[in-house]
């Protein structure tokens, strides 16, 4: 159970807070706040072509300290980045420009939660790709 990550806690966080959930809904929940968290929080982090690796593992490091995240992936589209144009040497990172895999683990439940780009949409979809038992 995640609650062994609540070290020092003086309650049974999962019993408490989390038994009118299943293991599924649970790893869901889990990535899925944490893509919310990413969004809000770097949406708009000053980035340009040099620092582009460092945000991306920046990013993904932070999220690997919350509970039950498994493992990130961020990728920053570099082309998007050379196509901005500005006489500044930076541009505010936008939803367009993130490709983000989040991997929350519940018990034997794995969940893939995903952000990308859609151009048919316009927009920066978060999703579920995939669901499965470990």
């Amino acid at each position: 159970m995640i609650n062994k990550i609540y070290q020092g806690a003086k309650m049974d966080v999962d019993k408490k807070y989390f038994s009118n959930i299943t293991s599924r809904e649970r790893a869901i929940f889990e990535g899925a706040i944490s893509m919310g968290a990413l969004f809000h929080q770097f949406i708009g982090t000053p980035v340009n072509i040099d620092s582009a690796k460092s945000l991306e593992i920046a990013i993904s490091k932070s999220l690997k300290l919350q509970p039950a995240i498994e493992d990130v992936e961020v990728r920053i589209d570099l082309e998007k980045l050379k196509e901005v144009n500005t006489e500044f040497d930076y541009v505010s990172l936008s939803g367009d420009m993130l490709n983000v895999k989040i991997i929350s683990k519940i018990d034997n439940i794995m969940a893939i939660i995903k952000m990308e780009f859609i151009e048919e949409l316009n927009y920066p979809l978060m999703y579920i790709e995939d669901i499965f038992d470990e």
